[in-house]
């Protein structure tokens, strides 16, 4: 099962991911947390220390330009486009209960798409993950869909698009959906997080009402906390909320099959 967790930043789509990963692992089965958000967070709430010093891929400049023939600023060279990179999460992930963990990291670059040796890398380590790996894979996306190309973006499952009651976050969601269909998306799960009210709840549904909403997860103090705490998200929240994460992984699973 590959699954997508994206949103506009902010909205909890770590704490979510860090959750379903954890839970999955619990189960027994073999899950892989891929960050792909430039603003890692899901080493936090995995319950990785802060002491654990964790090198994105995108920082391992040697292996880049082993894999793609050319030195990072060489630009106007030809590079491999479809680097080697199979062992590449095996050589890098971090375990924390059950789960292991890579970060991707941002490029130093501007703009995101560029055809260059380190996002052609990153690119082609999301697309060996998505498609050619046998286990669960759970991956925390930056704010939209940048990681994922065409073909990619065939070999997701599910694409979860966590959203809280701000009309920022719904447009974000929105574009999402748009963007996400027209690359072949053809599985959406929308949760609502940080939920005050029945108010809050109504608010989504309207401004989403071509989507159905999922779940609802309530503002919780105890999640916040976590990040402070320096524990996993799985070991704060309470049996309610843990139901509630449950319940979306149900609804994954049929989505899914």
């Amino acid at each position: 099962m590959k699954i997508a967790v994206t949103g506009k930043g902010g909205v909890g789509k770590s704490t979510f991911a860090a959750a379903i990963a954890l839970i999955l692992a619990k189960r027994g089965q073999t899950v892989l947390a891929l960050d792909a958000d430039p603003d890692a967070n899901l080493a936090a709430a995995l319950g990785i220390s802060s002491s654990v010093k964790i090198k994105p891929v995108s920082e391992e400049i040697a292996l880049i330009e082993e894999r793609t023939g050319v030195e990072i600023n060489e630009y106007g060279k030809v590079f491999k486009l479809n680097p080697e990179v199979s062992d590449v999460a095996e050589k890098f992930a971090v375990c924390q209960n059950g789960v292991e963990l890579v970060v991707l990291g941002g490029t130093n670059k501007g703009g995101g798409g560029c055809a260059c040796p380190e996002n052609t890398f990153i690119r082609s380590l999301v697309t060996d993950l998505v498609l050619y790996k046998n286990q669960t894979l759970v991956m925390d996306m930056e704010a939209g869909i940048e990681h994922l190309g065409r073909s990619t973006a065939m070999g997701v499952d599910v694409m979860i698009i966590i959203v809280e009651p701000g009309k920022r976050s719904l447009d974000c969601a929105e574009n999402i959906i748009k963007l996400g269909g027209e690359i072949g998306i053809k599985n959406f799960v929308v949760a609502g997080n940080k939920i005050n009210s029945k108010n809050d709840e109504e608010y989504i549904r309207e401004y989403l009402s071509k989507q159905k909403i999922n779940i609802f997860m309530p503002y919780a103090e105890n999640i916040r906390k976590s990040d402070r705490d320096g524990i996993s998200v799985l070991d704060a929240l309470n049996p309610e909320q843990i139901k509630i994460i449950e319940d979306l992984i149900e609804i994954i699973e049929i989505t899914e099959g």
